[in-house]
């Protein structure tokens, strides 16, 4: 269904982005790449052509900047004469406590790349689309409605795409098709290293990246107005609509209670110890849920030389004190 048609990608050296023009390219498609690292980028257009695509080009851009998106379009459209598909997929994370960053600028650099990069290009866009009843992939994330901490300004970036591609959506009635793709967590430079440690997203599973990148371009040929993927994240937003506070929770819990999750995790047995009874009682039910055999909460103070005795006397396995993260210093 592709086969032929012009497809523009951004953030197209690495990650989502690199293996969406691999399937396109399987398919058949012309491709415009685009990102800011022109050596990756011929890197990726190398294996496209011997993949399959007819044609590939390759843009360094840098999305944020409004003047390289307009670039970009105008230099695609001119090799091709025409415009099918805008895959909006670059964007960059940040992990930190909201309260802890000292420079609150310094998320402008987010914003610009994950939201204004997506607005700038689609802007620029549109008029091709229209003549050739196009398409835009717009790659939000299920962070736009989970409400992860220590990754405020992502999770707000991407609840804006989400947003701004219904609001077009509206807009554009028949004439641009627009699929609005919330992934849950993929394999890509961003979720490597200690990102899912930093992030407290140990648990959660990581899909592939050629699968998400085939499930993406299935529901883009598909005409499919929402694509979340992989199923699994679905159930995060049945739990954002019916039972957001749960949701809430959930990530609360994950955030306050990390240490004794990732032993959960590993499936060991708990006695987890707090002054805060009902806190602890959460804590211990969501251990359990998470992998551990059996997860006892002791309410007690440590400070107080009684209440360690007692625990000493109650202890069962494990000891784990859950307490909230001291800041930095």
């Amino acid at each position: 269904m592709v086969a032929g048609k012009v497809v523009l990608i951004t953030g197209a050296s690495s990650g989502i982005g690199e293996y969406l023009a691999y399937e396109y390219a399987r398919r058949g498609a012309c491709l415009a790449l685009a990102a800011r690292r022109q050596e990756r980028l011929r890197a990726v257009a190398d294996k496209a052509r011997a993949l399959g695509s007819p044609d590939v080009i390759v843009i360094p851009t840098d999305i944020s900047k409004v003047e390289d998106s307009e670039r970009f379009i105008n230099e695609a459209v001119n090799h091709f004469g025409k415009l099918d598909h805008l895959v909006n997929n670059a964007g960059v994370i940040q992990i930190d406590m909201f309260e802890d960053c000292k420079q609150i600028s310094d998320f402008a650099t987010l914003t610009n790349t994950n939201f204004w990069g997506s607005v700038y290009t689609t802007h620029f866009a549109i008029p091709h689309l229209r003549k050739s009843k196009g398409r835009i992939v717009g790659i939000s994330s299920i962070a736009g409605w989970c409400s992860v901490p220590r990754m405020s300004f992502y999770c707000a970036s991407k609840a804006a795409i989400t947003s701004f591609y219904e609001t077009l959506r509206a807009e554009f009635g028949s004439d641009i098709g627009i699929t609005i793709v919330t992934p849950g967590v993929v394999e890509s430079e961003m979720s490597q290293g200690d990102f899912l440690s930093k992030a407290q997203l140990e648990f959660v599973p990581v899909e592939s990246t050629e699968r998400c990148a085939k499930a993406i371009v299935d529901s883009a040929c598909r005409g499919d107005g929402y694509l979340i993927e992989p199923s699994w994240a679905r159930m995060s937003f049945l739990l954002k609509v019916l039972c957001p506070e749960v949701l809430e929770w959930l990530f609360h819990m994950m955030e306050v209670s990390s240490i004794a999750f990732e032993y959960a995790r590993r499936g060991a047995c708990l006695a987890l110890v707090a002054r805060r009874k009902e806190r602890l009682i959460q804590v211990a039910a969501m251990a359990e849920l998470i992998g551990s055999p059996e997860a006892i909460f002791i309410p007690g103070d440590v400070t107080k030389d009684e209440d360690v005795k007692d625990l000493q006397m109650q202890q069962r396995s494990t000891l784990v004190t859950v307490s909230r993260p001291s800041k930095k210093v």
